[in-house]
């Protein structure tokens, strides 16, 4: 059998646990390849690097070119389009065509804990991460609502809007988080705030922690922020961000060779990631 060959692109790339996770996902599906990891800056994302991607089987893409590398692509599906994101390529019969993973990786992470996208979401921040997360939000008929600092809110709003055009939706506020009251399906961290080395902060109070009846957090370093402590303290379900990084990898893989993985190894892998991710 060929030995298939795939890699992640961006710039800086050093960081990235792409290779861990997806040697680990060949592995079990037992599809002999390699995978790389290729640093391309921004200016060199252009046809002569195309030819060299095209070489490959497929391919991830991190930051800055999720974008970017759109214009290269001879095809991209429905929901690239609709976020203008692409994170995984496959290169079949000469042509690649893009995928974003993001949203379904987020929607496999929350089904995995059995955190529903309904009734009353609050979805904290407003950037990238958050954005993925309020239209799947908004597509599933959830109650959505921002909630971010003071000088974020003009932001928010404008993200608010953006998504109500796209999908037909007017149910969808924005409040400053110093105000969030009230009681709270599902509460989304798609801030930095409790990330590594700052462990010690947490984007709500626990007063506003206390009325909510899920919790997830995007964080996944370390792999219970003190949210998600707090948050299984107080009886909520609550699960972090390294399910999430799993399972847009998981879905990447079902585009490149329509693999399928037990639920109890894509749970040791999490763990193992997180153990990897210590050790750098």
């Amino acid at each position: 059998m060929r030995v298939k060959r795939f890699a992640v692109i961006g710039h800086p790339i050093g960081h990235t646990m792409s290779p861990f996770i997806h040697k680990r996902l060949f592995g079990l599906a037992g599809i002999p390849a390699e995978y790389g990891v290729l640093d391309i800056a921004p200016e060199a994302l252009n046809s002569d690097c195309n030819s060299i991607l095209k070489e490959l089987d497929g391919y991830n893409i991190t930051i800055p070119h999720k974008q970017s590398i759109i214009p290269l692509l001879d095809e991209i599906d429905a929901k690239a389009k609709l976020y203008g994101s692409v994170n995984t390529v496959l290169n079949e019969n000469d042509r690649a065509k893009g995928f974003t993973t993001d949203p379904d990786g987020f929607l496999k992470a929350l089904e995995y804990a059995r955190i529903p996208l309904s009734g009353r979401v609050v979805i904290l921040g407003c950037g990238g991460a958050a954005r993925t997360m309020a239209y799947e939000a908004a597509i599933a008929g959830a109650e959505l609502e921002f909630a971010v600092r003071e000088q974020s809110i003009l932001k928010a709003q404008k993200l608010a809007d953006e998504i109500k055009s796209a999908i037909n939706t007017d149910d969808i506020k924005c409040v400053d988080v110093k105000n969030l009251s009230g009681e709270i399906k599902t509460l989304i961290n798609a801030t930095p705030v409790g990330m590594s080395p700052k462990t010690e902060h947490q984007p709500v109070t626990d007063a506003q922690l206390k009325k909510c009846e899920n919790v997830f957090d995007a964080i996944y370093n370390p792999l219970e922020t003190r949210l998600i402590q707090k948050a299984k303290a107080n009886g909520s379900r609550a699960e972090g961000g390294m399910s999430m990084l799993v399972w847009q990898a998981v879905v990447a893989h079902k585009h490149w060779d329509g693999s399928t993985y037990d639920v109890k190894d894509i749970e040791k892998l999490c763990a193992d990631a997180y153990e990897e991710l210590k050790k750098r």
